[in-house]
Order: structure tokens, then sequence, then C-alpha cells
């Protein structure tokens, strides 16, 4: 071969190899996302709010899974800690809105929620941001739908 054909060999040698691997490392879209599985969770998202109002503790015993990762302004939280702030009566939820859920199925056995919150809160004598861009990820274990995580931005 000479210098010219090299030129052209080089780069279609190259795509040859390199596309395929591109290919392998690309996981295939989720499946668009069953309607029972759809309205169970934004049951789920939608009565979480209600339990947090009511500082029902143990709903989110069944809501949150045992590897739950909360974030929000004051750190990092897990399952625990938040079943505890819930029970505890330091946060008073006057009032909550939320806008439309949007759902996106990120795997067969993923969701993920977002949508803006806004709520009139006191935890002691600290107002909790409001509104907020809500994040939950939800998982399905053992045929029921877990939360396991929830974070939160507040919107400018």
């Amino acid at each position: 071969m000479n210098l010219r054909t090299n030129w052209i060999f080089i780069p279609l040698l190259a795509a040859a190899v390199v596309l395929p691997l591109l290919a392998l490392g690309q996981s295939k879209a989720a499946a668009p996302l069953a309607p029972a599985d759809e309205a169970a969770i934004r049951d789920l998202e939608t009565k979480s709010w209600v339990a947090w109002q009511a500082h029902d503790a143990m709903f989110f015993e069944g809501f949150l899974s045992d590897d739950h990762v909360e974030v929000h302004g004051y750190g990092v939280a897990g399952k625990a800690a938040v079943v505890n702030g819930v029970r505890s009566a330091v946060c008073v939820v006057s009032r909550y809105s939320l806008s439309p859920l949007s759902l996106t199925a990120v795997a067969s056995d993923s969701v993920l929620v977002t949508y803006r919150a806004e709520q009139d809160t006191l935890c002691g004598t600290a107002k909790v941001p409001s509104p907020v861009w809500a994040t939950s990820l939800y998982v399905k274990r053992g045929g029921r739908w877990l939360n396991v995580l929830y974070q939160h931005t507040p919107a400018t």
C-alpha cells in the first residue's frame, strides 16, 4: 500500500473497529410504561405528600426502599432519618400543591418522576424552600414500586 491508500484505509479500519464497540456500550431505550404502573407511581408520589403533611411515618416505612437516599439543602439522608423526620412534629405542612407529574421510564424497572412543588412548611422556625423542582426515582422490586431517591432544588 502506498501513503495515499493508508490515509483512506486507516480511518475505515478504525470505524470498522470502533463503531461496533460504541453500539455495545449503548443500552436500548426503556419500553413505554404500562398504564397500571404509571397510575401506581403517580398515586404513590401524590400519597407521599399527603403522608408528609399528616406525619404518617408508617406510609414512608413501606414507600421508601431500604437504600433510599434523600438530597436537599441540608444534606443527604437515608430511610431511617426520613422516616424519623416525618414522624416528628418538628415540621408543620400548612399546605402544598404539585404541578402535573412527568414520568420517564429509564429502564423496565425504573421510573423517574419530575414536577414542581410548592409548600408552606415550617421545620421549627425554618421555612422549607418553596417552590422547588422535585425528582423521585422509583424502582420495582419484588413486584412493588419503591422510592429510592428524592431530591429537590429551589426554583428560581
